[in-house]
């Protein structure tokens, strides 16, 4: 829904003997978290413009149904017919259907039912039918807010059209419209409501005679001590209004904009302060936000703070340059964990925080991950030593099993070869051809087929050992294929790239050439930084290998 306004207004036949009269304000504004355009200050600034000049005033603001009933119901108590004027004043959000308008109470009007109207509105009927007591001299008063409700199909957004009651004026327009009349004109003496009207761009319907006014000159006895409102529109004064507002925008915290409001309460900018003071207020932790917005962070050094993040253990469930609920609710852990406000904003200090611990968690990730690199290059070198001295071919089968792309996975296969050369020259007729047509199929099902023919076929060994190939690969396709798509959705950059193929070369993984472009050299060296590093093998720069891969050189964002 469009944030609402309200609006006051008072008038008085000219021919009155005195400006005394009765009036009753309801101006809902706050139909949403945040509120705008006529506030709090402008109800109370145009219903003390009324009693200044005698009115009895009823004026309530914001109001559900038993307020706005309420109010009604004191108004039409007070009334008495001492020939003044009478004033009807409804802002806010209106609706209309067959059965007539109604004023929508602050609470449901984001989703009006036609029974939640009926019993709940206020009827522009009930008010229509009182100031129909006191023709020449009555009222009504409407500052029609931008409002979209949810409506049914037998209600429409609006006033709609009135059946006005003889000798009833009707005033009308947008709620700011409205507005700034009623902080302006309001109890000015001897202003014509037609022609100020006109100037305001209002519409005025029922009876409305040229020479109406709110106040006649001789009649304006205004209590002792009242306070006349006068709005000065003078070069100086606007000059004054636009230096405050400038002055609260650059400071553009709440206690700038209350600031203004208290020195201008009519100024020119008080719709954007209220605003803006609302927003603040509805926004615990606004400042912090526009102080991470000073630091001007770009996708690239979003993408840092989520791997710093991550390296330290806080999920940000992604690594994208995007600050989304994982990335915001993963500083808020951090922050806690820290000892810090819990924002969910970063500044520069918190930022510097950060990343000198995750440069120390990515030293400790290295130094980790070497020992156990050493620790396992020293365990495959027994382990080879072993198998390779007794040269049996369980042994090295064994061997490719635990390290298929191990350092010495060429010499156990060439070794393997020969033995499998030397086997098929001695395997009887039928137990080679069957062992011919599983190899040509190369599946793993035809491999288990040849196993359930010839469970102690002289090609058991090799059988189990390219099933065993075969279902490694199958898995690292599945991973290959998940792990592509989350490189793509990474949109890695031309630099994050070649740092990571940098980083390759430096671990003596032979990427090949640094350029950039991932060829199958880089894929494999990626699979065997996987494979070493305890991450999927796939070799694609999924998210925990691009933390892990690119943690080991750790680059921060230099603030």
């Amino acid at each position: 829904m469009r944030i609402l306004a309200a609006a006051v207004i008072g008038a008085v036949l000219g021919t009155a003997a005195t400006a005394e009269g009765d009036a009753l304000v309801i101006g809902n504004s706050r139909y949403s978290a945040v509120q705008t355009l006529f506030g709090a200050q402008r109800v109370a600034s145009a219903a003390q413009a009324l009693r200044a000049k005698g009115f009895d005033v009823t004026v309530v603001q914001d109001a559900g149904a038993n307020e706005m009933r309420s109010a009604f119901g004191q108004f039409a108590e007070q009334l008495d017919d001492d020939g003044g004027p009478v004033v009807v004043v409804l802002s806010g959000a209106f609706v209309h259907g067959s059965g007539g308008a109604y004023l929508l109470p602050v609470s449901g009007a984001g989703s009006a039912n036609e029974a939640d109207v009926l019993m709940n509105g206020f009827p522009l009927d009930a008010a229509l039918t009182i100031l129909a007591g006191h023709q020449g001299r009555a009222f009504l008063v409407l500052g029609e807010a931008e409002a979209e409700p949810d409506l049914p199909r037998y209600l429409s957004v609006g006033v709609g059209d009135l059946d006005i009651p003889q000798g009833v004026t009707v005033v009308r327009g947008p709620a700011v419209d409205v507005a700034r009349y009623a902080v302006r004109d309001l109890a000015r003496t001897g202003r014509f409501v037609l022609r100020a009207a006109l100037e305001y761009e209002l519409q005025v319907d029922g009876y409305a005679p040229e020479t109406q006014v709110i106040v006649l000159p001789e009649d304006v006895t205004p209590p002792r001590g009242a306070v006349e409102p006068p709005f000065q529109d003078t070069a100086a004064a606007r000059a004054a209004d636009n230096a405050a507002w400038r002055l609260a925008q650059q400071a553009d915290s709440a206690e700038a904009y209350r600031t203004y409001l208290q020195g201008y309460p009519q100024g020119a900018h008080l719709n954007a302060a209220r605003q803006r003071l609302n927003a603040l207020n509805a926004e615990p932790f606004y400042r912090e936000r526009r102080i991470e917005e000073a630091m001007e962070l770009g996708r690239d050094d979003r993408r840092v703070i989520q791997r710093a993040l991550t390296l330290l253990g806080y999920d940000t469930r992604g690594i994208d340059g995007i600050f989304g609920a994982g990335s915001r609710g993963a500083i808020q852990r951090w922050q806690k964990d820290a000892g810090l406000p819990v924002t969910s904003y970063l500044n520069p200090l918190q930022l510097k925080a950060l990343q000198q611990q995750a440069a120390v968690r990515a030293a400790e990730l290295e130094e980790e991950d070497r020992k156990n690199r050493e620790a396992r290059e020293r365990e495959e070198a027994d382990f080879w030593r072993q198998v390779s001295g007794r040269g049996h071919e369980s042994g090295l089968r064994e061997y490719l099993k635990r390290y298929p792309e191990g350092r010495f996975a060429d010499e156990a296969q060439k070794a393997l070869s020969k033995i499998d050369g030397t086997r098929e020259q001695k395997a009887v007729g039928k137990d080679k051809r069957a062992w011919a047509q599983a190899r040509d199929a190369n599946t793993i099902g035809a491999y288990q087929a040849y196993l359930g023919d010839w469970p102690q076929g002289a090609f058991r060994a090799e059988a189990e050992q390219r099933i065993a190939a075969l279902q490694k690969d199958s898995e690292r396709v599945r991973n290959a294929v998940a792990a592509r798509e989350e490189e793509r959705a990474m949109n890695l950059n031309f630099v994050a790239r070649r740092l990571a193929e940098q980083r390759l070369q430096q671990l003596d993984l032979n990427p090949g050439q640094i350029d950039g472009t991932f060829d199958e050299k880089t894929r494999r060296a990626l699979r065997t930084y996987q494979e070493s590093r305890g991450l999927r093998v796939s070799g694609y720069l999924d998210e925990q290998t691009v933390v892990r891969l690119l943690a080991d050189g750790f680059i921060g964002i230099d603030r």
